[in-house]
């Protein structure tokens, strides 16, 4: 009998931890190789970590909803015996909350990140501990915070809500407490008024709930992509610009391929690939667009890295990434939309291959829309929405004068980041996103 540790494995090289969703098998029972036991999530990745052998689970070290760092032991596990008995594990006392008045005063930011769990035993989110190392809130600080989560934890809204409050003295019995009496100020002579900021953090209005309506609680990825949606329109200014393209070329050659094609590879030929090719080359014309923005700075992404949204099944939404996308072929570009969209379907995506994406186009014509502002991908600075073909009547231009053919149109829709990317930038690149869709040549070659 020989007992080891298991521990959080490597899930791609971006990725620094996970979230224990729920554990598959209860202590003391007695599992098989390769059996999941226990399953995790990084970011909107659900996966399960399989015992690497027979044995037994003796010890859970973590439990539901904790966020654990890779190459953290989760787990005391069992070989070459049944009769193993649970190692004892010290369980750490929580420190006392603090009983002292506490000032909430406005600070600079103070050094060194807020570890993920505090000396109370309370995990953090990256979250939660990315806004209050931006703010300067000490672990010291972040402790004396009612939370509003499960088992107590500290929410973004809790910690947002805090933030506002600060500069108010906060007494033991969790009252304001009254303003320090203190001398008159010396009169002086007037100054120009100083601009207003209202820094309010504004919270939500509170919703009455009818007779008839039914209460659906969020599951974590809608969470998740609620608050990253919440968090993108506040960091950039969106700016949408709108170009109308003719597609026909496009239609009839894929109309042409399709068959070959699925014969062939035994694939769909859609107008995904298409599409993404032709944003690849306009990002070569356009690497501004290619960036994103680092406080001052901006970061040029020399890699070409696009992600196309997804649909999942549950309603939710995914982005998995298509690496060094100009660098693929037709062929290429297909198979790799398609198996990446089949398996964000079958929620089988590994972590890496939805992370690391510099540019984002997501496909609302697939639901019948015409055109959309979508949402910026942080931390990218653009995105492009491909809107529904349709037949129109157009006005073309030919040596014997103008005349109105049914054309195949559509709309794209770029919105970029307005503190980096300007007019000029964003609405060449998308016109020159539709300059390589009309230009595609009826007669290429598939291979």
């Amino acid at each position: 009998m020989a007992q080891s540790e298991i521990l959080l494995p490597k899930m791609g090289e971006s990725v620094a931890e996970a979230t224990i969703i729920r554990w598959l098998v209860e202590e003391g029972q007695q599992v098989e190789a390769d059996q999941p036991i226990v399953e995790i999530a990084t970011d909107k990745v659900d996966s399960e970590v399989p015992a690497a052998e027979d044995g037994i689970l003796l010890k859970k070290l973590v439990n539901d909803g904790d966020v654990v760092a890779v190459g953290q032991p989760i787990a005391i596990f069992s070989t070459g015996g049944s009769d193993a008995a649970a190692p004892t594990v010290p369980v750490q006392q929580a420190a006392p909350a603090p009983q002292a008045e506490v000032i909430a005063a406005v600070s600079a930011p103070l050094a060194g990140d807020v570890n993920k769990k505090g000396p109370s035993g309370r995990f953090y989110s990256p979250l939660v501990r990315s806004i209050a190392k931006e703010e300067g809130i000490a672990m010291s600080e972040l402790e004396t915070i009612a939370g509003t989560g499960a088992e107590g934890r500290v929410t973004k809204n809790d910690l947002l809500e805090y933030v506002a409050g600060r500069g108010v003295k906060v007494a033991s019995n969790g009252q304001p407490a009254a303003a320090p009496t203190s001398a008159p100020a010396p009169v002086e002579k007037p100054q120009a008024a100083a601009p207003v900021v209202n820094n309010e953090v504004k919270k939500a209005p509170s919703v009455a709930i009818g007779p008839n309506d039914e209460i659906v609680e969020m599951d974590r990825m809608r969470r998740m992509i609620a608050d990253h949606m919440v968090m993108s329109k506040h960091v950039s200014p969106h700016v949408t610009s709108f170009v109308e393209a003719d597609v026909t070329n496009i239609v009839n050659w894929r109309n042409k391929m399709k068959d070959t094609f699925k014969k062939r590879e035994g694939e769909n030929l859609t107008f995904t690939p298409i599409f993404v090719e032709a944003v690849a080359k306009a990002i070569k014309d356009f690497p501004g667009v290619n960036v994103s923005v680092d406080g001052s700075n901006i970061i040029i992404r020399k890699d070409i890295n696009i992600g196309m949204a997804a649909a999942l099944p549950s309603g939710n939404l995914i982005v998995p990434v298509i690496r060094n996308a100009d660098r693929y072929n037709m062929v290429g570009l297909a198979k790799t939309v398609n198996d990446l969209a089949v398996r964000a379907r079958e929620n089988k995506l590994k972590p890496d291959e939805i992370q690391g994406g510099t540019y984002t186009v997501t496909n609302v014509g697939t639901f019948g829309n015409v055109m959309g502002t979508p949402i910026i991908n942080q931390p990218q600075a653009a995105i492009l929405a491909m809107g529904a073909i349709r037949k129109r009547p157009a006005v073309l231009e030919t040596p014997d004068g103008d005349v109105i053919a049914i054309r195949h149109m559509m709309f794209l829709s770029h919105s970029y980041d307005h503190r980096v990317v300007d007019g000029m930038l964003g609405g060449s690149f998308v016109r020159r996103v539709a300059d390589y869709l009309e230009q595609f040549d009826v007669n290429r070659d598939l291979w």
